[in-house]
């Protein structure tokens, strides 16, 4: 049986505004995080990928920078990217969206020459990336009056 959704990289217009779509729904109006610092000029470079249902609905998002783009994230190490705004709707939450969607975006670092992910996890979230292989570093700090821990996963 096939998986009731599939994952991609967001390659054209309409697909960035359904990421941003997912962020809004989730980070802005579930967690109460503000516009205008939930987006930012890192979208305009990173890779975002996309959950669709298959009638199209977007269920989840994520997006990975790389490069110069991650350097302040993930301590300047240029064979290390940042994966980030991981957001899954709540309607989709517990069909593994957000496990395809990590995978996805570890994908996308391994195709760029990256080595490993780092990620900024909130805290509520530290056992799922464990799962995934992540291991936290480092204190816990706020991030959009959210707790958070720095992660990383070798690739």
């Amino acid at each position: 049986m096939s998986a009731p959704y599939t994952v991609r990289i967001a390659e054209d217009p309409a697909d960035r505004e359904a990421c941003f779509a997912v962020r809004k729904e989730v980070f802005v109006v579930e967690q109460g995080v503000a516009e205008d610092i939930e987006y930012d000029a890192y979208d305009a470079v990173a890779v975002h990928v996309l959950a669709v249902r298959e009638d199209g609905v977007p269920l989840g998002t994520g997006r990975l920078l790389y490069g110069e783009a991650a350097a302040a994230k993930t301590g300047g190490d240029a064979a290390v990217g940042s994966l980030g705004r991981l957001a899954v709707s709540r309607e989709a939450r517990g069909l593994g969206v957000g496990v395809a969607l990590v995978r996805a975006i570890e994908d996308a670092a391994r195709t760029r020459g990256l080595t490993a992910v780092d990620l900024h996890a909130q805290t509520h979230a530290l056992g799922f990336y464990e799962r995934l292989g992540y291991a936290a570093y480092g204190p816990e700090f706020p991030d959009a009056g959210i707790a958070h821990r720095a992660m990383r996963r070798a690739l």
